[in-house]
């Protein structure tokens, strides 16, 4: 520990380093239940490229792990500390440096808040799409590392496609420059791609190149209810299939509309089984929203109310975003799933949930990402109840199963961290596994970056 003290304070300012226990202890874990976290030796927050390059050639002379680490508002544990690593918080690098309308990129380090990058970049008519619902507070170094999403990512689509290039401290120091500022490239293997969602275990994102597009017209949004999850999910098959692309298409089962209902007073019948809100940001939404309204009543929706105004609008879409407030509420811990499968599955998906949580004996609501088909299954239980905290593990464990079963993905944006080790390795099967654990070597031959994540 002295050493390690000694050899970090030779190239970083005495502000940059925490030893108080009290205060590493904060950044031990990020916001996932189930998962184990370790004690800091010392947790570093850097300013500069140099000083990062500094802590992990450290790191390497002493065999130190290191946990690269955001805002720590993941659900997956993968900013979770070990026990004695070097925690390295990149949130003082906060700069956008470079805003090209010309280009259409953004040129940012990691400790960018995505909010912030969004409104600095509509002030020149152009926006950054990915906006995960933490967007207020999460960095944008936290998003490539998980490759998050948002609740535009069915027209937008998710972090990966606006990563043009990075630039990367890898675990000996040396800087690794990937991707370009071009609209188009294909030199070598797409190492840029590689690292967006390797959660931290293959590198230190130090810069960013992203994408931008121009700002779209403001969404018109309509909100349909329906008898039940399955013609909801009738209703978003249609929308796709009939070729419409909506800017945002979200899903809210019964159990999250009556917890937004019991929490914000929103008015929605609790005759509601499932609530779909679609919304368009094309030239004519209102024309958008009718054919997609017709489409919902032919799927068997009860009640169908386009909103006339942007303010109707966000009326509409606060239930969506009251969502997961809501369901906490209900008891004293949650944990949210990720699980992505098929549109055409999506169905399948919420009742098989439903009939999870009635096996458990558990409350378990279920918002989507409709558009693509991404699911988030929220488990509600009490953490001081040991029987409780078992059965909401299990129903953890099933609607991973079912996920898979329903030929999806354990994970669409949260990343896998620590909560999902066991189920990536089933999904990956093990040839997968054992190419991925290649690569990692490639990047960190000592294996001190983020230990115990992903593998």
């Amino acid at each position: 520990m002295d050493a390690l003290l000694e050899q970090l304070r030779a190239g970083l300012p005495a502000e940059a380093l925490i030893t108080d226990p009290e205060v590493t202890a904060s950044y031990a874990h990020d916001m996932a239940s189930f998962c184990d976290a370790g004690a800091p030796a010392v947790v570093v927050l850097p300013r500069t490229v140099e000083e990062v390059q500094h802590v992990m050639r450290t790191a390497t002379a002493l065999r130190v792990p290191v946990v690269p680490q955001g805002a720590r508002t993941g659900l997956s544990g993968a900013a979770n500390a070990s026990d004695g690593c070097i925690v390295l918080s990149l949130v003082k690098m906060d700069r956008i440096l470079e805003i090209s309308t010309v280009d259409r990129i953004a040129v940012v380090e990691p400790g960018v808040i995505n909010a912030t990058l969004s409104r600095a970049v509509n002030e020149h008519g152009l926006c950054y799409p990915p906006d995960p619902s933490s967007w207020e507070t999460c960095t944008i170094g936290g998003n490539i590392g998980t490759a998050s999403g948002g609740l535009c990512c069915v027209k937008y689509g998710v972090t990966a496609e606006y990563v043009l290039g990075l630039e990367v401290v890898l675990a000996d120091g040396r800087l690794l420059n990937t991707g370009r500022r071009t609209a188009k490239g294909v030199a070598g293997y797409d190492l840029t791609r590689l690292i967006v969602g390797s959660e931290g275990s293959l590198g230190i994102v130090v810069k960013a190149v992203l994408a931008l597009r121009p700002r779209p017209p403001q969404q018109l949004a309509l909100a349909a209810e329906f008898p039940s999850a399955t013609a909801a999910s009738d209703a978003v098959c249609r929308i796709m299939e009939r070729g419409h692309t909506p800017s945002l298409l979200e899903l809210m089962d019964r159990t999250t509309v009556r917890a937004v209902n019991a929490t914000a007073s929103m008015g929605l019948p609790e005759s509601t089984e499932a609530l779909l809100l679609c919304a368009f940001d094309t030239p004519d939404p209102a024309a958008d929203l009718a054919a997609v309204g017709a489409l919902c009543r032919e799927a068997g929706a009860t009640e169908v109310v386009p909103a006339e105004s942007a303010a109707e609008s966000e009326l509409l879409l606060q239930a969506r975003r009251l969502s997961l407030p809501a369901m906490e509420t209900l008891k004293p811990a949650t944990m949210i799933d990720d699980v992505c499968v098929p549109r055409s599955r999506l169905g399948a998906m919420i009742e098989g949930t439903a009939a999870i949580a009635e096996k458990f004996g558990l409350t378990i609501g279920v918002v989507a990402h409709a558009g693509d088909g991404n699911t988030h299954p929220v488990v509600c239980f009490d953490h001081t109840d040991a029987d409780e905290s078992r059965r909401a593990r299990e129903s953890f464990d099933e609607i991973m199963a079912l996920g898979l079963g329903l030929g999806g993905t354990i994970t669409g944006e949260h990343g896998v961290g620590v909560l999902k080790r066991e189920w990536l390795a089933r999904e990956l099967g093990e040839v997968g596994v054992e190419l991925q654990r290649g690569i990692k070597a490639a990047f960190d031959p000592l294996g001190l970056l983020n230990p115990g994540k992903l593998f």
